[in-house]
């Protein structure tokens, strides 16, 4: 005996334009994420150049000193 599963009433229907929005924000999420990682990067090398070389090793290696 082979057991029938029930059939929907209907068929689900996309509306038009139901996806749009969603798809907006995604992409308004991904490029706010974008330049959000580029200020910060710009904003490290800004301070690079400003503060030298020196100041980043020393932070690191305070960080990893007050780790252990």
């Amino acid at each position: 005996m082979v057991a029938r599963m029930a059939h929907p009433l209907s068929t689900p229907q996309q509306l038009p334009g139901t996806l749009q929005p969603a798809r907006r924000v995604a992409r308004a999420m991904v490029v706010g994420g974008v330049g959000l990682g580029v200020a910060v990067l710009l904003g490290a090398l800004v301070l690079w150049f400003h503060y030298g070389t020196a100041v980043f090793f020393e932070m690191i290696a305070s960080g990893i000193s007050a780790c252990f």
